[in-house]
C-alpha cells in the first residue's frame, strides 16, 4: 500500500540516481545478494538486541532490494534467474528477521512467530499463483497486484517489533491478520481478473 502511493516519488529522488551510479560497477544479482547479506546481519543483530544496528541494516536491505530491479531495468539485464533470486532472497530475509525476533524471547514468542511465518507462506503463495494465471502488465518481471501488506509495511512492522518489545504480541497478531487479509484480497482480485478475461 505504501509503495503504491510513495514509490514513484521515492524512486525518482532516492533510487534512480543511485541505481545509475551502481550500474557501472555492480550487477543486479550482486545487489540482490548484498540485500540478502545485510538482511541476515540485521536478523542476527535483532537476536542480540542490537536494535539500532538491526534497524539500520534492515532498512539498508530493503533499500538494496529496491535498487536491484532498477539496475536490472536500466542495464537491460532483467532475467528469469534474477527474478527467482530476488524472490528467494526476500523470503530468506523475512524468515531470518522473524527468527531473530523469536530469539529475543523464545519462551513467549514461539507461537506468535510461527503464526507470522505461516501467514507469510500463505500470502507469498497467493501472489505467486496469481502470477501464473494473470498476464503481467507491470514493470516487474512477474504479475504483482498491489495490496494492503507489501514489503514496506512488513518492514515497518518489524521495526516496531524491534523497538516496542512489550507490544510484540499485539503487533504480531495484527501483522498476521493484515497479511492473511492481503492474501484473501489478492485471491479475490485474481478471481475478478480471470472472470473478466474468460468472458471476453
Amino acid at each position: 500500500m505504501l509503495e503504491t502511493y510513495i514509490r514513484s516519488h521515492f524512486q525518482r529522488v532516492f533510487i534512480d540516481p543511485i541505481a545509475r551510479m551502481l550500474a557501472r560497477r555492480f550487477s543486479p544479482n550482486q545487489i540482490t545478494v548484498l540485500s540478502l547479506v545485510t538482511g541476515l546481519l540485521a536478523a542476527l543483530c535483532i537476536a542480540f538486541s542490537w536494535n539500532f544496528l538491526a534497524c539500520g541494516l534492515l532498512l539498508l536491505s530493503g533499500y538494496l532490494d529496491m535498487l536491484d530491479g532498477t539496475v536490472a531495468r536500466l542495464t537491460g539485464r532483467s532475467t528469469a534467474f534474477g527474478t527467482m533470486l530476488d524472490i528467494m532472497c526476500d523470503r530468506a530475509v523475512e524468515w531470518a528477521v522473524i527468527m531473530g525476533l523469536y530469539a529475543v524471547q523464545p519462551s513467549t514468542r514461539g507461537w506468535l512467530c510461527l503464526l507470522m511465518l505461516g501467514s507469510v507462506l500463505i500470502v507469498v503463495s497467493s501472489f505467486l499463483v496469481a502470477g501464473i494465471f494473470v498476464k503481467n502488465d507491470g514493470n516487474k518481471s512477474f504479475n504483482y497486484t498491489p495490496s494492503l501488506m507489501e514489503r514496506p509495511e512488513a518492514f515497518l512492522f518489524f521495526l516496531l517489533m524491534i523497538f516496542l518489545p512489550t507490544w510484540f504480541c499485539w503487533l504480531s497478531l495484527l501483522f498476521v491478520i493484515l497479511v492473511l487479509y492481503t492474501a484473501l484480497l489478492r485471491m479475490w482480485q485474481t478471481h475478478q481478473i480471470l472472470q473478466i478475461s474468460e468472458s471476453s
